[in-house]
């Protein structure tokens, strides 16, 4: 007999979800540094726009995966109680709950990556041209 505060059927499937999707982590991360060594292997030997554009595109991409399953396991080490649902008394309560075990040490390493990678996805955005300039 559980005396824990229940779960809702829908925070609990997304928690599950979370948990599926942050077991890829590792996996993930592997990715993105992957194609970003394809991508500036391809630039150092100086290969043609089109392709460099192509693993600039699937770098993004590694990225974006890559902070998503960085955000599920920062979901997962945060708690069901964190999962926004139901009116509007509950969600500030998840809220409130997300705030809280933000600042907790065991969760702050997943928040740490999930803001880096979502940092060297802006760089990346930024940095490189997907289309060729007009002056140059």
């Amino acid at each position: 007999m559980s005396l824990g505060r229940k779960m809702s059927r829908e925070v609990a499937e997304r928690y599950d979800a979370d948990k599926e999707l942050a077991a890829g982590l590792r996996d993930r991360l592997a990715g993105a540094q992957e194609a970003e060594a394809r991508l500036r292997s391809a630039q150092a030997e100086g290969r043609p726009y089109g392709e460099i554009r192509e693993l600039a595109l699937g770098y993004d991409r590694a990225l974006y995966d890559a902070v998503s399953t960085a955000d599920a396991a920062e979901r997962v080490a945060m708690g069901p109680k964190t999962y926004e649902h139901g009116d509007a008394k509950q969600r500030r309560t998840a809220q409130i709950a997300a705030r809280r075990a933000r600042a907790k040490p065991s969760v702050r390493p997943y928040t740490d990556e999930a803001d880096r990678l979502r940092s060297l996805r802006e760089a990346h955005k930024l940095s490189f041209r997907t289309s060729p300039s007009l002056a140059g």
